[in-house]
């Protein structure tokens, strides 16, 4: 006898397979040919003539070479010559960003300054080290008219040899002005330069110490968070409302002033001059704009009102969040860890990536350069698109470092959540998680991430091309490419949101990444609008967070770098400390919030397979316990409201009215949902506010961008509301067809939905009795 169960049940933790091998299999066929590009640069000899360097005829330094054909004075024993020396140093490609001079293999580096073709021939007979081309005799340079063109321009300066990259640089860097000014736009004055980087010089202990102060301060108010959350919140909301309030009245306040002048002005005038009409001509259109700017601070007031008024009933389960979020930490401490290693993972493999782009570019076939004569070594063909096959590789296996990050801690905070007795938890959650996500789900986290990278690819290449053609395009491509990066943008981000819902679906029941996703999805729809009062408030607490450590560093430094007088030479040091300050607490809270987001996907799966009842007990903590009997309660006074003849709530003192079910298996799905969502109404009241939600927010947008457009007229606010309306067709309106569509395949199954008690007959009080 077959049993076929019509909808998989949530078992958290109970079954662990392998899942998405072929994936698995896939993403390593993809690392070993990045492996195999690296062999391919060493067997070709790319590595080599990066690390030894080689001269403009194609001679690798350090070591005996073949002949090249078609490229004079070629193949020479250069065995003896191990530095690399640049005629002129200073002659620098500022697009390609390269020395353009001629190139040799030469076996000292000059180490005083040669102003004389006699200084040259003194230092070739001496040293044995000829700065001029092969061809020419060192004995020779003074008289030779070949001089001027394959000799080093003069005067030469001083060079030391690079510690790694056998390479003569210069010892005074000053001619890398032209160059620094390219990668460093503002800086126009060497003194500047000089003084920027004296006082990064003597103040590297202070700019250590503050981005250690910066570390603690991240990992302090990731523990304490969940202490001040709910006060950050409130604040927040009553900030926003009252900033709110007052910039609207002060926008009408102004208008009416301006328009009381105007009238008085108008009425007071006699003689109607040029300059009169041009004067009253100006006044009206100022105060036409302040009406148009106070209407439209009205609208937008009267859409974030009414979002409060949506979201208030969302807030309490953020902060309830934010609570578990702060114990998470203090049970798994080893989540403080998860930013640095994923961090040096990172490092790691961009310093590899980097390298062997390195040896690509030093890899392939000698060609001569048509404009120098000068010999380089290029791919060609077939070879060329390795270069491509690389730069998708540091895209893939980038987001697969990250998407292991976020299953690892995802599989330690449902290990957390659904571990009832939290004394029994294991002794290492962190590295139990490591170990099921290399053993069972890393074909899972190799399809997310290639997913991003399928969507990520376009945007860049989308960026680049709008970069290239900036200043060239008319407005309307100008919009159109813009609006396609946003579109892409905006896909990303919600692609990578799915994915780590569906990492974390993963974690808990072991399937695939489909199927993770298509549950995770579905439990995200049940709980839209909390997933946007969430993600709203929840990403804003954090943002203040990130704020309030990078002022809190920058203002230590201020106080620990007030002995320096020059003022000036505090802005490198200051930007240095907020740039880290900002990225530390950045990849902190960013953990914080990945565990936010998880709890929360473990508490909407709780609450619609569980309710109480002996036998299906919650697993959350005591502050969810908290707002879910504060959710019932306000559900039942709700209840209380309705017609009493379709009421539902049972006798007095239940618990729970009757679950509806969606998936047949027992009644706990639907009618859960109803009862802690708030009054959600089985998704058709959550269905009907967040398209109210999004319609407020489509609005509010086109105004807010007309707003702050450059120009305040009918075009640019046609401009604004076509790009907000490309917007809501190809992002909305699909996501929220989506959302419907998951919403109606939510069928509550007949066997448990409550059925209408019939009536008792009417019976005399003498047969009662």
């Amino acid at each position: 006898m077959t049993f076929t169960r019509t909808k998989r049940e949530w078992k958290p933790l109970e079954d662990r397979s392998c899942t998405d091998l072929p994936w698995f299999l896939l993403f390593t066929v993809f690392c070993v040919g990045m492996g195999s590009i690296f062999g391919f640069t060493i067997a070709t000899g790319g590595a080599a003539r990066l690390v030894f360097g080689y001269d403009s005829y194609g001679n690798t330094c350090g070591q005996r070479n073949e002949q090249i054909e078609g490229v004079r004075l070629s193949g020479l024993d250069q065995t003896d010559k191990k530095y690399v020396f640049f005629l002129d140093p200073c002659n620098i490609d500022i697009v390609q960003r390269k020395i353009k001079s001629m190139a040799l293999c030469v076996s000292v580096c000059p180490d005083e300054e040669l102003k004389t073709y006699q200084d040259l021939k003194r230092f070739a007979m001496h040293n044995g080290s000829e700065l001029c081309s092969y061809e020419l005799a060192g004995h020779k340079y003074p008289s030779l008219p070949e001089r001027f063109d394959k000799c080093p321009k003069l005067p030469v300066p001083p060079s030391k040899s690079l510690p790694v990259f056998n390479r003569c640089t210069p010892v005074d860097i000053s001619c890398y002005a032209k160059f620094a000014e390219a990668v460093v736009t503002f800086v126009s004055d060497n003194s500047v330069l000089h003084r920027l980087i004296a006082g990064v010089m003597a103040s590297k202990e202070i700019i250590v110490g503050l981005c250690l102060l910066a570390l603690v301060l991240s990992m302090i108010l990731m523990v304490i968070i969940r202490y001040i959350s709910a006060v950050l919140v409130w604040i927040l909301t009553a900030t926003v409302v009252l900033g709110s309030l007052a910039g609207t009245s002060i926008l009408w306040w102004l208008y009416i002033d301006h328009r009381l002048t105007v009238n008085e002005t108008l009425s007071k005038e006699t003689t109607e001059t040029k300059d009169a009409k041009e004067e009253a001509e100006m006044s009206r259109d100022n105060a036409q704009a302040l009406l148009v700017y106070a209407i439209a601070a009205t609208v937008f007031t009267v859409i974030l009102l009414l979002l409060m008024l949506f979201m208030r009933k969302r807030v309490a389960l953020t902060i309830a969040l934010f609570h578990v979020a702060g114990k998470v930490f203090i049970h798994l401490p080893l989540l403080t860890l998860q930013p640095f290693c994923t961090f040096l993972a990172l490092l790691l493999f961009w310093l590899y990536w980097s390298l062997v782009l390195l040896f690509l570019g030093t890899t392939g076939n000698p060609v001569q350069n048509e404009e120098t004569g000068l010999t380089e070594f290029r791919l060609t063909g077939p070879l060329q698109y390795m270069t491509w096959y690389h730069a998708v590789g540091l895209i893939w296996i980038s987001e697969f470092i990250l998407a292991c990050q976020q299953m690892t801690v995802a599989g330690a905070v449902v290990t957390y959540y659904f571990t009832r007795d939290k004394n029994k938890l294991p002794l290492t959650p962190i590295l139990s998680s490591v170990l099921r996500l290399m053993r069972y789900h890393l074909g899972t986290v190799a399809k997310g991430s290639f997913i991003i990278t399928l969507v990520k690819i376009p945007r860049l290449v989308l960026m680049y091309v709008h970069n290239q053609l900036k200043g060239k395009e008319n407005a309307c491509a100008r919009c159109m490419l813009k609006t396609c990066i946003c579109c892409l943008w905006c896909l990303e981000k919600c692609l990578n949101y799915l994915n780590q819902n569906a990492y974390a679906a993963t974690a808990i029941n072991s399937t695939s990444f489909c199927t993770s996703a298509r549950d995770a999805f579905v439990i995200l729809v049940e709980n839209a609008l909390r997933v946007a009062a969430i993600n709203a408030v929840g990403d804003f607490v954090l943002f203040l967070g990130k704020i309030l450590i990078v002022t809190s560093t920058a203002f230590a430094g201020v106080l620990l770098l007030n002995y320096q007088r020059d003022y000036a030479e505090w802005v490198l040091p200051l930007i240095i400390v907020c740039l880290f300050a900002f990225l530390v607490a950045h990849c902190f809270l960013s953990m914080f919030e990945i565990v936010v987001d998880v709890l929360f996907l473990c508490f909407a799966i709780d609450t619609k397979y569980n309710d109480g009842t002996p036998g299906r007990e919650f697993y959350m903590d005591k502050a969810l316990m908290e707002f879910v009997e504060n959710s019932r309660k306000l559900e039942r006074v709700a209840e209380r409201g309705r017609s009493r003849p379709t009421e539902v709530v049972s006798v007095e003192g239940a618990e729970m009215k009757p679950m509806v079910s969606d998936s047949g298996g027992g009644g706990d799905v639907g009618g859960e949902t109803e009862a802690v969502g708030c009054g959600l109404d089985g998704g058709g009241g959550e269905w009907e506010e967040l398209q109210e939600f999004h319609v407020y927010y489509l609005l509010a947008g086109v105004l807010v961008d007309w707003a702050l457009g450059e120009q305040s007229t009918v075009v640019p606010l046609i401009l604004c509301l076509t790009e907000d309306m490309v917007l809501f067709f190809f992002v909305y309106l699909p996501t929220s067809t989506l959302f419907l569509f998951a919403t109606l395949l939510q069928k509550p199954s007949p066997a448990v939905v409550p059925q209408p008690q019939p009536k008792p007959p009417k019976q005399s009080s003498s047969h009662a009795s």
